[in-house]
């Protein structure tokens, strides 16, 4: 049986953290269902994500972590249709996305969930993010290329510490 310590609830950025976009700019909603598996935007431009990510999320779930998503994006329906195209939704228990300050995103989090931000854990890829989160108490992981099992098994050590 692990020790470890383990955070309860598990927070990710949308853009640059488990997808290489900005979804307000980058690519162009409404999205749906390409050939086969694949998602397209409205140019009929593929959607990629990181490669690891549905592995990812499906594992930690596995794992009996609950998921979140904190995004900043003014593109709110089109980030929502993405994570219920990929398949993703299924995943996460908390969504906050919309502009603003992440630390307003996870003070509903928190609200909802009932769960101490100290007992959370987050992934995003902008510096400020990182440092307001941390300030208030949550263990923050800057990503650097996109989230991937690494970059997980390492925010998991460093939240376990």
């Amino acid at each position: 049986m692990s020790t470890d310590k383990r955070p309860r609830v598990i927070v990710f950025d949308l853009d640059y953290t488990l997808w290489p976009f900005w979804v307000d700019t980058h690519v162009t909603p409404p999205f749906r269902k390409g050939n086969g598996d694949q998602v397209v935007d409205a140019l009929n431009h593929k959607i990629k994500y990181y490669p690891e990510v549905p592995e990812v999320l499906k594992e930690l779930v596995k794992d009996g972590y609950e998921l979140g998503v904190a995004s900043r994006t003014g593109e709110i329906q089109g980030a929502n249709q993405l994570l219920n195209l990929l398949g993703w939704d299924k995943y996460f228990t908390y969504k906050e996305i919309y502009p603003g300050c992440k630390v307003t995103h996870f003070s509903k989090i928190q609200k909802n969930s009932g769960v101490n931000l100290a007992d959370m854990l987050f992934f995003d890829d902008e510096q400020r993010n990182i440092k307001d989160l941390t300030k208030m108490g949550v263990t923050s992981i800057l990503v650097r290329n996109g989230v991937n099992k690494e970059v997980v098994q390492n925010g998991l050590r460093q939240f376990a510490q």
